[in-house]
């Protein structure tokens, strides 16, 4: 009935993955340095991700097709924070051209649950940029000073948090 539908559901299902466990990956690298600002961002990021799985799963079973878990891609080794942003504000680009082009596809194929879903997804990915935009520009405006007060933030909170000698 909505073969296409499925078709596209999964390749979004496959996207999502490989993006949730990139995202994953530097959310370790960038909490293992103290950038707890960013280490957040990205694992934020990565739970979202999956939430977006969920619901294409879901929708994949509703039309009567099977839920391929396969990511669309291998995790890239990247551990330079910057180069971690640029990549997940394309990641983010991409995956909004794409959910825009597969709702327009949906529609076309009278499936209009599907299109929304893609719709919906497109809006969430465009603030998904918008935050790695963002997070790019303060890189940009304050180089390193920026991730050294991530760093100093987490060593200030976590000296706040042990016990005082004696005690």
């Amino acid at each position: 009935m909505h073969d296409n539908s499925i078709k596209l559901l999964n390749q979004a299902v496959s996207e999502e993955i490989a993006a949730l466990h990139q995202y994953m990956y530097f959310h370790f690298h960038c909490d293992d340095q103290g950038y707890d600002l960013l280490a957040g961002l990205f694992k934020r990021t990565a739970i979202e991700e999956m939430l977006h799985v969920e619901r294409l799963a879901e929708r994949i079973l509703f039309l009567g097709g099977d839920v391929v878990m396969k990511a669309s891609d291998e995790v890239k080794p990247v551990q330079d924070v910057n180069e971690m942003l640029v990549m997940a504000r394309q990641m983010e680009l991409e995956s909004a051209e794409h959910y825009n082009l597969w709702a327009n596809e949906c529609g076309a194929g009278a499936d209009s649950v599907s299109k929304k879903i893609f719709e919906d997804l497109v809006v969430d990915e465009e603030r998904h940029y918008d935050q790695y935009d963002v997070e790019l520009g303060n890189m940009k405006k304050f180089g390193a000073n920026y991730l050294a007060l991530q760093s100093i933030e987490r060593s200030k909170t976590r000296a706040q948090m042990q016990p005082a000698a004696g005690e």
